[in-house]
């Protein structure tokens, strides 16, 4: 219990810090009629951050900064300088190119919050560290949320009113952090090695990572967990008006309705958090991956026949099942690996995981405009291949160390 405290402070950050992630989705419909551009323009503010976040992972990881310096100072420094592109981003953009710098450099700030956040962690309650990322992952989910939320509020505020906010969120983070520190129990930075390799040249350290079955396994599972992931938080709200739900529950409305799917998933981390105390993160992230890709099976086959209660459950239970996997995988890669490789191997599973959503969002969103909400069975490869990947990598690990 006596990490409680330093666990929570890590997760009101990263619910803080990145709350910058979405800050542009809340003011969407104001963009729009603001600077004359589409929906599908303002998309392109999301794949900015994604794009600036896979960079910025991909310099962590494989120039080795994400364990040359202390986690703590990092995350400071991504906080308040992602707050400074943000408001940058509301104050000065004055049209979709000057945004998208703004919004890609927001992305690369994330990179020091959010996997950094995850070694935090770490460093802080080692030994319960499938619940305790449970919780960030929920801070999270429910910072993807928000943005739904604060439409479905109507909000009468300025666009750049709001996006600020989510700056001042991005320095209380940054405050947070730095009265912290970091936790007892990783190494202290050190400068980054490079592993000889047979041919004559070197590969940076965190490649190690991937020689390590346990850790592979992981990273099979996570890689399959987010081709599903973001494709179905971009899609909640097709999913939704395509169907009968909005005449069902004219009060919730889009928004609402998209809110409550997405923030199920916070429930989703926290119940899987606890359960995986008592019978490992590897049985729950499993289970969640099977239980959302079962999700997505039903609504592809029967989205057109179900009465509209129960497909708002299975909606529910998909949102949640969807993310409580994604704790647990991290867990297992973070415990996989050594120690002085934690910040570097999570950032690289980020990098190439994010990257993988790119694909997924892009072909899932252009199928939808061809076939509507069938188009769901595009996302069902992700826990297919996920599953499937873990089990065999696993076998490769110790008797002991599988399925706990």
């Amino acid at each position: 219990m006596h990490n409680f405290r330093p666990v929570t402070t890590i997760a009101a950050a990263q619910l803080f810090g990145t709350s910058l992630w979405f800050s542009a989705n809340s003011a969407a419909d104001d963009l729009a009629r603001s600077w004359q551009v589409d929906t599908t323009d303002v998309g392109w503010l999301t794949s900015a951050v994604q794009g600036g976040f896979i960079l910025g992972t991909l310099v962590l990881a494989l120039g080795g900064i994400a364990d040359r310096y202390r986690a703590s100072r990092l995350f400071v420094v991504s906080a308040l300088a992602g707050a400074l592109f943000n408001g940058c981003f509301a104050w000065l953009s004055h049209g979709m190119g000057s945004a998208l710098v703004f919004r890609f450099l927001v992305g690369v700030c994330l990179a020091g919050i959010y996997p950094l956040g995850m070694k935090l962690v770490v460093s802080w309650a080692p030994e319960r560290a499938g619940s305790a990322l449970a919780q960030l992952v929920a801070m999270l989910t429910l910072g993807t949320a928000l943005p739904h939320g604060l439409r479905e509020l109507g909000t009468g505020l300025p666009w750049q009113l709001i996006i600020t906010a989510s700056s001042l969120l991005a320095v209380l983070a940054a405050l947070l952090i730095h009265r912290l520190g970091d936790g007892p129990h990783l190494p202290q930075p050190t400068k980054s090695k490079a592993l000889p390799v047979r041919s004559g040249f070197t590969q940076p350290a965190v490649l190690q990572a991937f020689r390590i079955p346990a850790f592979r396994a992981a990273a099979w599972g996570y890689f399959g967990h987010m081709w599903e992931l973001y494709a179905f938080w971009a899609i909640v709200p097709l999913l939704v008006s395509s169907t009968l739900l909005v005449e069902q529950y004219p009060v919730l409305g889009i928004s609402g309705l998209s809110f409550a799917i997405i923030a199920a998933g916070a429930v989703g981390c926290l119940l899987g958090g606890a359960l995986s105390r008592h019978i490992g993160s590897s049985r729950v992230a499993l289970g969640a991956l099977t239980a959302s890709g079962s999700c997505a099976l039903l609504f592809a086959v029967f989205w057109d026949h179900l009465p509209a209660a129960t497909l708002v459950i299975l909606l529910l239970i998909w949102g949640a099942a969807v993310i409580a996997d994604s704790p647990q995988f991290s867990a297992l890669s973070a415990t996989a690996c050594p120690r002085e490789l934690v910040g570097a191997a999570l950032a690289i599973q980020n990098s190439i995981g994010f990257a993988i959503t790119v694909v997924s969002i892009t072909g899932v969103s252009a199928l939808f405009q061809l076939t509507g909400p069938e188009a769901v069975w595009l996302l069902l490869p992700g826990p297919v291949f996920g599953v499937l990947g873990f089990i065999v990598a696993s076998r490769h690990q110790p008797l002991a160390q599988r399925y706990t």
